[in-house]
């Protein structure tokens, strides 16, 4: 099948020739002819695969079919998506496509000054490629009117939904017409959210599904490289060196770390470009340039901006950490071996990110190599078994009762912590340490339990302890025993959910181990 074969217009089947495209990709060759004919459409397919052209194709030709009103302003479409730099990807693919029909479009996002947007605005424009955050400034401020949009697209929509964007684009939705809208909704990953959210604003909309859930690029090869965290950044030096003039894009888990390792390889030799939330617009617009120029061979991001990254023939992909969310391994892979290269994609594990590691080889349904570099082997081998060195079975804290244990609900000992009834420090984050609590991972373990009154240390969503504080009171999982010797916590996964943990925060139960209540301090005097 070629373009020509879906009902596309004379000017787009050029402008696509003009990009070196002549045959759809199978998402595309599914989404495009149900998108021409104005239906609703769900539309599921790993990174990689043209999603872009899917819904930006069909989009063009049916507003070209329906000219803009002389005098009229407001857009007619709105595309929506999670970060910056996929805004700027998305808005020039819309350019390119397009380049053959006299459609205007603008790009929004956070980050860079709102004047620019509200004058592109107020010339009127076609096609809006919107962040959820900065738009929700400018409707706040009247400088937009989405009363004439009469196509909605929301792409990589389960990112948004990671992010935190969800009342947003609820609040998003709320403002756009109802009737005689049409909404594409593309994503790489199709969770149940996902479909909740159709069915609250899409009408009987189209499925098209080309690959399996959180699956991955048949071209992509993957690789795991035990080594201990201490020597991490040894092994990546060694790495990147083997071919110091091949493209590379690694991805570490927070932004201080981002920063740190570049630092660490620029001092080595290695010129890097760095992207991550807390850069300025400015500033990761030129470091994407300059990796896409060839200037810096190496990128290091955040995963807030893998979604974003789009790099022809990019042939590998280095996790200097594993992601806490094991579907956005997914993601981050997604950027090499695009359009049916080859790909690598190398992941550098320490002993303390086993459970990671088994969490994701259960989102890809498969096992990941395992090959040891000399010189760099670690000092315990990885456990994929669920009990990884990360997740050890550890002992609570005397006073209240052990409690937690494993998801599969392994009761909890009480163990040589503090006195009967003290509190507990939150969990240190070494293996086999007493007293803390690992918080619930994301298979809904939950560690250690400490005694009444007791900190719940935090992981985050690998389970792992020391991370961060738990908040609520601190005693879900667990009943409230005698000291040393009380009954046992519940399953894990009941823990998790319990509804006296929030997000941050301390644990507010007294000594007197009485949740939700809190001890007024004496007055002087009293």
């Amino acid at each position: 099948m070629r373009f020509d074969d879906l009902g596309l217009l004379p000017e787009l089947t050029r402008a696509l020739a003009d990009q070196g495209y002549t045959d759809p990709t199978p998402v595309q060759a599914q989404a495009i002819p149900p998108a021409l004919a104005g239906q609703d459409l769900l539309a599921a397919a790993q990174t990689g695969t043209g999603k872009t052209a899917a819904f930006a194709l069909p989009l063009l030709q049916r507003l070209s079919a329906l000219p803009r009103q002389p005098g009229q302003t407001r857009p007619r479409a709105l595309v929506l998506t999670p970060t910056r730099e996929l805004a700027l990807q998305v808005n020039e693919s819309l350019r390119a496509y397009g380049n053959h029909l006299r459609l205007k479009t603008a790009v929004i996002f956070g980050g860079v000054g709102m004047q620019p947007q509200v004058d592109a605005l107020r010339r009127g424009v076609d096609i809006v490629v919107a962040c959820p955050g900065r738009l929700i400034d400018h409707m706040g401020r009247r400088s937009v009117d989405l009363s004439g949009i009469s196509i909605l697209v929301l792409d990589e929509a389960d990112r948004m939904l990671d992010m935190g964007f969800l009342p947003a684009m609820q609040r998003v939705l709320a403002a756009l017409p109802r009737q005689n809208r049409q909404t594409l909704l593309f994503s790489a990953t199709f969770p149940e959210p996902i479909k909740a959210l159709a069915r609250e604003f899409m009408r009987s909309p189209v499925e098209v599904q080309v690959a399996a859930r959180n699956s991955v690029a048949a071209t992509v090869s993957h690789r795991v490289h035990p080594v201990d965290a201490a020597r991490k950044r040894e092994l990546l030096l060694e790495l990147l060196s083997r071919d110091s003039r091949r493209q590379t894009l690694v991805f570490a888990r927070t932004k201080h770390g981002s920063d740190k390792l570049a630092k660490f390889l620029d001092a080595s030799g290695l010129r890097c470009a760095v992207i991550h939330g807390n850069k300025s617009q400015n500033a990761r617009t030129r470091a994407l340039s300059d990796f896409k120029a060839g200037k810096a061979t190496i990128m290091i991001a955040t995963d807030i901006a893998a979604r974003g990254i789009d790099i022809d023939q990019l042939p590998v992909v280095i996790n200097f950490e594993l992601p806490m969310v094991a579907e956005d391994y997914v993601h981050r892979i997604g950027r090499t071996g695009r359009a049916g290269a080859e790909g690598q994609a190398i992941s550098l594990v320490c002993p303390e990110e086993s459970s990671q590691l088994r969490d994701i080889q259960r989102v890809i349904g498969r096992d990941i190599e395992q090959e040891l570099v000399a010189g760099f082997e670690p000092h315990q081998p990885l456990r994929l078994d669920g009990r990884g060195p990360g997740q050890p079975a550890r002992r609570a804290g005397g006073g209240g009762g052990g409690g937690g244990g494993q998801a599969q609900g392994q009761r909890g000992r009480p163990g040589a912590g503090r006195g009967t009834g003290q509190p507990t420090r939150a969990g240190a984050g070494r293996a086999g340490q007493p007293g803390g609590r690992t918080g619930a991972g994301r298979d809904g373990q939950s560690g250690e339990r400490s005694g009444r009154g007791g900190d719940a240390g935090g992981a985050g969503r690998d389970g792992q302890p020391g991370k961060r504080r738990a908040s609520g009171h601190g005693h879900a999982g667990a009943a409230r025993g005698a000291a040393g010797a009380g009954p046992t916590g519940g399953r894990g996964d009941r823990a998790a959910a319990s509804p006296h943990r929030h997000a941050e925060g301390n644990d507010r139960r007294p000594a007197g181990g009485q949740p939700g209540q809190r001890r007024r301090a004496p007055r002087s005097g009293s």
